[in-house]
């Protein structure tokens, strides 16, 4: 297993994480799992033996049954990953049981160390942005828990390039203590965020944690053109995450993973996250399995490198047209670019 730093803190995580999404799995996460106390022990004995050393969560899984099951999973091993969970969604009914404000997210920290049995977490991310509260009283409100001990990094998760940049200044404006990650949805399958997030990644020096690298199974080779999605998979149940623009250009994509797979004698799923994993400024991808097959299937992506062809030949057949103004930039200045710039538009210069 690698381990790369978290951004520009001195933190230093396993380049695959336990995801914990199925772990309870009711209401809106039942389709991906059903893990219970044994199951979820199971999974994190399997991860920490392969190097694993950072487990995810969040609040609203289950409704804090994820995180319940986290803590009692872990029990006296706590101390020996390290955790990361997220606040901003719902929590109840009432007026303040949701968004960022300062009484929603000292809520959610101190319910967040009951359910997982802990008094701190390693790192803390805000779930989604929320343009209601002023930057000021969330980014406030975070800095104090890092202060106070309870917190030990700070993330954020969804943001757009802009509201990332604005958090970001004004931490740094303010002294106060900044993200040193975002988790954000990045794969073959849909690599919007290379237009602006990565290159904030890139450029400020962000660690980035990808949620769903398969794109919610989309790429691990079950699904082929032609076929209906297989019975008791997510979307066959239903899950609409992440949004499928292109069928074509998916399973065309698919095709070359389960042929670069064929060539490594290892799955289409394991092609597919080692791809992300070599992507600029990626930290980490984030795993999560319904049986311990998948899970040992996912894990085994930390050893396959691929080749710069192979690489190449993903990005060529998953690639969408540049957006402006890149393409512009492109046509105009194109030996004008900092590291940033190249990570979206080195590869569509001429050569």
């Amino acid at each position: 297993m690698e381990y790369r730093q978290l951004g520009r803190s001195g933190l230093k995580v396993s380049t695959i994480t336990l995801g914990t999404m199925g772990f309870g799995g009711t209401g809106w996460a039942s389709p991906v799992g059903h893990l219970g106390v044994e199951d979820a022990r199971r999974q994190i004995d399997l991860c920490r033996e392969a190097g694993v050393n950072l487990i995810d969560t969040a609040d609203i899984y289950s409704n804090g049954l994820s995180e319940e099951i986290l803590g009692e999973a872990l029990g006296a091993d706590r101390e020996e990953v390290l955790l990361a969970t997220k606040v901003r969604g719902a929590m109840g009914d009432g007026p303040n049981d949701d968004g960022l404000s300062r009484h929603h997210i000292i809520a959610g920290v101190e319910n967040s160390l009951r359910r997982l049995g802990t008094d701190y977490i390693d790192l803390y991310q805000v779930h989604e942005w929320d343009g209601l509260t002023p930057q000021e009283e969330t980014l406030s409100a975070l800095d104090a828990l890092v202060q106070s001990g309870k917190v030990r990094y700070l993330g954020c998760s969804n943001y757009t390039g802009r509201q990332l940049m604005k958090a970001l200044w004004i931490s740094d404006l303010r002294g106060w203590e900044s993200y040193v990650s975002q988790q954000i949805y990045y794969s073959l399958q849909a690599r919007d965020a290379e237009n602006e997030l990565i290159p904030i990644a890139v450029e400020e020096g962000l660690g980035v944690l990808v949620w769903s690298p398969l794109a919610g199974g989309l790429l691990s080779g079950k699904y082929r053109r032609g076929q209906d999605a297989p019975e008791g998979s997510r979307r066959f149940q239903g899950w609409t995450e992440p949004p499928v623009d292109d069928e074509n250009r998916l399973y065309d994509t698919v095709d070359v993973l389960v042929e670069i797979g064929q060539a490594h004698e290892v799955s289409a799923a394991q092609v597919a996250l080692a791809y992300t994993l070599a992507k600029p400024a990626v930290t980490s991808v984030i795993v999560g399995a319904r049986t311990e097959q998948q899970l040992l299937d996912n894990l085994a992506a930390a050893d396959l490198a691929l080749s710069v062809e192979e690489i190449e030949r993903l990005d060529t057949v998953s690639q969408v047209p540049l957006l402006y103004p890149y393409w512009h930039q492109a046509n105009t200045q194109p030996a004008r670019f900092s590291p940033a710039d190249l990570s979206l538009i080195g590869r569509h210069l001429p050569t």
